[in-house]
């Protein structure tokens, strides 16, 4: 206590006058609200109460009280200031874990949710990740106008945003390795350094709300959004992969200098249970619309290393190296909750793992090219084409039913229904330019 009040001091020496609570619904949404640094104390012994119900994804109405309790170790100073009509202040952000009304950590907090998983599983290794995330920057978020022209590592315009956003991430205490131009028009990507899972996803969340604030400075939009516009590219999130225990890597091989049988079954895994996981990586209906082929995004369960619209990756750089030894897994976008998709991950490896699994031959050609015959004799299978079908897979998933608790099951395929539900109802723009002159 003595440490939280020297750096509570310290924080108002530096004229910190609010802390600000995050934290992630079902969905991802990053949630906050605000109270006066003079009240975090309190909030830290009691925590804070909200209301549930009003959070979608979260709890029923007759169980809409909930508390929000800081994990204090991940406070920190959100770099710029806030100015009023009369009043220059900075904010700090905590985040932590929901609880229900009787003490217990709240079913529906996913980031909890992977801290058990996690904390199951850790006799056989825990993981730690990276994180490419892509992102396009558009002149406002009414249409996505495009920035400028650039492509890969061409560098465009709007640097500046990724620059910016990768010193006040600095600031806070989160690692960035590398930034560039992505393929697309106006696309962009920044890494994020290899850590503990659980930090990573904190991380991730951050990085999201700060580049978007720093996109506003320029008066201009992020999206994350994973597919924008047709016949471009759309955002992914990469996650890089491997498990550790006692301070070496699970995933390293010494006598091959490459992939152990551990790594090579924890990808047997994700393939096995990609189908499976899948509406948890790609969430949304719009998701889908990334995932076709031709945009260097995954549409088969397959591996390899120099195939980059393989399902998992192993980057051939890391060969020998064993810190850097890992596995990519592509199919992410970074619009998911990414609590929720490491989650399923690590199940859906760990899994492999426990059933001595065997990946299939790694496919270093692009698998669109390849007949259909070739597809079945090397047993490739697709991934889901919808979140509709996605769904149907997640809800009679025997490892999703295992590995979600009740509440978050329930919910997010809920959420997920209402969503397919409302879109096929909706009359879109495709429909009135190809039918409503012609029938």
């Amino acid at each position: 206590m003595k440490e939280l009040k020297e750096q509570l001091q310290e924080f108002k020496n530096k004229n910190v006058r609010f802390i600000r609570p995050i934290f992630i619904d079902i969905l991802g949404r990053m949630l906050d609200f605000t109270i006066p640094i003079s009240e975090i104390e309190a909030v830290i012994k009691e925590g804070k109460g909200f209301d549930g119900s009003s959070v979608e994804g979260f709890a029923r109405t007759e169980e809409s009280d909930l508390k929000f309790i800081p994990e204090i170790n991940t406070l920190t100073i959100l770099p710029w200031e806030y100015k009023g009509f009369e009043n220059v202040w900075k904010e700090a952000i905590v985040f932590g874990h929901i609880y229900n009304t009787v003490g217990k950590v709240y079913e529906g907090d996913t980031k909890a949710l992977l801290k058990n998983i996690i904390e199951k599983h850790k006799d056989i290794g825990s993981p730690k990740c990276g994180a490419e995330l892509e992102f396009f920057i558009f002149e406002n978020d009414k249409e996505p106008i495009h920035t400028d022209e650039g492509g890969y590592f061409r560098s465009g315009a709007c640097g500046e945003i990724r620059k910016e956003a990768q010193i006040a991430l600095n600031e806070m205490g989160i690692g960035t390795e590398f930034d560039h131009h992505e393929v697309a028009n106006s696309q962009h990507e920044i890494d994020l350094t290899y850590t503990d899972a659980c930090e990573m996803i904190n991380s991730i969340i951050l990085t999201k709300y700060i580049v978007k604030k720093i996109a506003r400075k320029f008066n201009k939009y992020a999206s994350f959004m994973p597919k924008p516009i047709a016949a471009i590219n759309g955002n992914g999130m990469h996650v890089h992969i491997s498990l550790w225990k006692n301070g070496n890597n699970l995933f390293f091989d010494k006598e091959k200098q490459g992939l152990s049988s551990m790594a090579e079954s924890y990808i047997a895994g994700l393939i096995k249970y990609g189908k499976d996981i899948q509406a948890g990586l790609n969430q949304w209906i719009n998701s889908y619309k990334r995932l076709i082929p031709g945009y260097e995004a995954p549409t088969y369960l397959c591996w390899g290393t120099k195939n980059r619209s393989a399902y998992v990756r192993v980057p051939e750089y890391q060969k020998g190296k064993e810190s850097a030894t890992r596995i990519e897994i592509r199919s992410l976008d970074p619009a998911c909750n990414p609590s929720l998709a490491v989650s399923l991950i690590h199940a859906a490896g760990i899994q492999g793992i426990k059933e001595g699994l065997k990946p299939p031959k790694p496919i270093e050609a692009d698998v669109f090219h390849l007949s259909k015959l070739e597809k079945r004799r090397l047993n490739i299978e697709e991934l889901s084409p919808s979140l509709e079908k996605a769904l149907e897979l997640f809800e009679n998933s025997e490892l999703v039913k295992r590995t979600l608790p009740k509440h978050i099951y329930d919910k997010f395929i809920e959420n997920k229904k209402i969503e397919c539900s409302n879109f096929n109802k909706h009359v879109t723009d495709y429909e009135m330019k190809n039918y409503f002159s012609e029938l």
